[in-house]
């Protein structure tokens, strides 16, 4: 009879919980254990989308998908060939959690709840009879220790544990000193940077309009070709929402060698460019003519945003529209389609908080997300140098790399 086989997946998040999940039901003989640094499991996926869990994005296409990573797009191209965001959406539901999609394409469980997400894989983690550890801080992994066992891992305690299969699903770090016990192994690491942040514009009276949102903006970091249009939200601090975050994700190395000092280029109107924004007005001025400027705002920008680029153009509250100088109308129409702000720092969006960096995708068959030098070592998820923008793909990066180790190991158990 052969030894059982054991396999430890370090890390108690969306792609720790995925990869022992499925190796241990698509392998019974496998022991499985899971290891957690914290004493909380699972904790992105219980805030992730404003506690609702965004669990993946309604793209169905490979090719259309890969174009929301910054980063890791060559992995992901042959990855999501094995499990995709139909495969996510089949998981869940097979085991009695169905997700919806909204109108901007992020999909969420039907509950509007994270905690249906967590209850799911928590069950089956109870159903599959793998072995959680909580507060086990892994100091040290040594390959190749002996006959016996491939692995051993050293926690914190001086303690230590045996494996034949080690799954690294540990998050990103957001120092590259953390990776310190990692990089003993000898693999490639980029360092790592923050993504999905928003941008800091101190001193700027837009921010006294904090908690104003728009539908949809242009927003274009200058110097550069980068720019993102979407919903556009001002805060205390600056400017945050979708496009931002997005923005920051594509723009992550670059922000940060700039130490996050840079100007950008907000076009509140993205369907307008500053020649048909002055073609619309000498229509307004017509249709328009007898009404007051203030009172009668053409593009549907909230009031406090409309009356603050009226005060940025230096256009008084009882001007009329016919009435309007053209001096004033050229101000008006610059602040409408280019309005310039100089950022100067950052601020993580904590909800969404995700590194760029990571193992070097070189190190990786991305096949099995088995590390290439070291036989028996898996990668998942943001551990890897692969991020997503905002809305629900870094989930699906851990369900995939998840999933893809995860059937690796159970294989390579079985062969053994």
């Amino acid at each position: 009879m052969k030894p059982q086989k054991t396999l430890v997946v370090i890390g108690g998040g969306a792609a720790g919980f995925f990869c022992a999940i499925n190796a241990a039901n698509k392998n019974p003989d496998l022991k499985v254990i899971l290891l957690e640094k914290s004493s909380k499991l699972l904790s992105k996926v219980k805030v992730s989308g404003g506690g609702r869990c965004n669990v993946t994005h309604a793209c169905f296409h490979i090719s259309d998908l890969v174009k929301s990573y910054p980063r890791g797009t060559a992995l992901l191209k042959k990855a999501f060939h094995h499990f995709n965001t139909q495969h996510t959406i089949e998981w869940f539901a097979n085991r009695g959690v169905k997700l919806k999609t909204e109108a901007d394409g992020r999909m969420f469980p039907e509950s509007n709840s994270s905690q249906t997400i967590i209850d799911c894989l928590l069950a089956e983690v109870n159903r599959l009879s793998i072995e959680v550890r909580m507060n086990a801080d892994v100091v040290d992994l040594k390959p190749n220790v002996g006959q016996l066992s491939t692995f051993e891992i050293t926690f914190s305690n001086q303690k230590s544990l045996s494996a034949d299969f080690v799954c690294l699903a540990c998050g990103g770090f957001p120092k590259i000193s953390q990776f310190e016990w990692i990089s003993k192994l000898g693999l490639l690491i980029q360092t790592p940077v923050p993504s999905l942040f928003t941008f800091n514009i101190p001193g700027n009276k837009l921010t006294a309009l904090m908690g104003v949102s728009v539908p949809e903006a242009l927003v274009k970091i200058m110097g550069t070709k980068l720019q993102q249009i979407g919903p556009l939200l001002i805060t205390h601090w600056g400017i945050s929402g979708p496009a931002v975050l997005k923005l920051s994700a594509w723009a992550a190395r670059q922000l940060a060698e700039n130490n996050y000092h840079f100007d950008i280029m907000v076009n509140w109107l993205p369907h307008y460019n500053e020649q048909l924004l002055k073609e619309k007005f000498r229509s307004l001025r017509f249709e328009l003519a007898g009404q007051k400027i203030i009172n009668r705002n053409p593009f549907v920008l909230p009031s406090r945003l409309w009356e603050h680029f009226l005060d940025q153009s230096e256009i008084l509250a009882d001007v009329r529209w016919a009435d309007l100088p053209s001096k004033s109308e050229n101000k008006l129409i610059k602040v409408l389609c280019s309005s310039m702000y100089e950022v100067k720092g950052k601020t993580t969006f904590k909800e969404e908080f995700v590194t760029a960096g990571g193992i070097d995708i070189a190190e990786i068959d991305a096949q099995t997300m088995e590390c290439k030098k070291i036989k028996g070592l898996f990668f998942a998820g943001e551990i890897l140098d692969v991020d997503g923008i905002t809305g629900g793909f870094n989930f699906q990066n851990a369900w995939t790399t998840g999933w893809l180790a995860a059937e690796a190991i159970a294989k390579a158990a079985t062969a053994e």
